[in-house]
């Protein structure tokens, strides 16, 4: 009888370990298809709260719930192998106090299985990302552009453009860093402060809209593929254009209902007498 191989996810310990080595390989999940198909490429799977703008059509990252992230985030671990997993915490559930940033991360961790939790926020972030690791969870920190304060900030800007920004995200940086994040996404940065922040750490920093000074990279999906075709974010190299195909595919099928050619319904039923 052959033995099953059996293969090993990557951890929050391993994606740290790329610092300074090979880049890491981030992609958004939302779904169990997508997940299984990406899995065997990347190193880490983000289900981040933009599902809540690709696949729900809301005007930003505000409205998405808890159960909604623990719902994909289940999905996700459950499709993927050798990834690691980890799962956005929404607006609205961890930054009232450290308590409750622990009780949001341990319904996520238990309910979908994944390896950590991604959290928005710097310098002021400090305690509660300290808090979690001294409590087992793996955090991976986000600064620069943090779309849960996109009210606060005026909009989706590009941050460090200024002395007073770039210093910004330099102590944010440091701080998360300081406090035990594995890994730091860097959004919608200026290229001069991603470096200066990606040498000033000694762990990875994770661009998107941030530059190729950064230890990886993780970008959207829908995005890469070309599946969003109203915004197209110029940092984003798609890599293919499936909106124009999805159309073309539906309107053959429109055409062939209409046209009463009901196409695979004889393997379903068998052919009508």
């Amino acid at each position: 009888m052959s033995t099953p191989i059996v293969t090993r996810r990557k951890t929050p310990a391993d994606i740290r370990a790329h610092k300074g080595k090979v880049p890491v390989v981030s992609l958004t999940a939302y779904t169990a298809p997508i997940a299984r198909l990406l899995d065997p490429v990347v190193d880490l799977l983000l289900v981040g709260d933009s599902l809540g703008m690709v696949l729900y059509g809301f005007d930003s990252t505000i409205p998405v719930t808890l159960d909604l992230m623990i719902a994909h985030g289940a999905a996700v671990v459950r499709a993927s192998q050798q990834a690691c997993v980890i799962v956005d915490l929404p607006f609205g559930s961890y930054q009232a106090s450290p308590a409750d940033a622990f009780r949001a991360s341990a319904r996520v961790m238990a309910e979908t299985g994944c390896a950590g939790v991604k959290i928005e926020g710097g310098v002021e972030m400090t305690e509660t990302i300290r808090f979690l690791v001294e409590r087992g969870v793996p955090v991976l920190a986000h600064i620069g552009l943090q779309p849960q304060s996109v009210n606060a900030i005026g909009g989706f800007r590009v941050q460090g453009r200024s002395d007073e920004g770039q210093a910004k995200i330099l102590a944010d940086a440091r701080a998360v860093a300081e406090a035990g994040a594995f890994a730091v996404v860097i959004e919608g940065t200026a290229e001069p402060v991603a470096r200066a922040a990606t040498a000033a750490i000694d762990i990875p920093t994770i661009g998107i809209g941030a530059s190729s000074a950064c230890d990886g990279q993780v970008l959207v999906i829908d995005d890469v593929l070309g599946l969003v075709s109203d915004i197209k974010p110029r940092f984003v190299k798609r890599y293919a254009e499936l909106a124009p195909l999805i159309t073309a595919a539906a309107t053959a099928y429109a055409d062939d209902v209409r046209a009463r050619r009901f196409p695979g319904a004889e393997h379903v039923y068998g052919k009508a007498s």
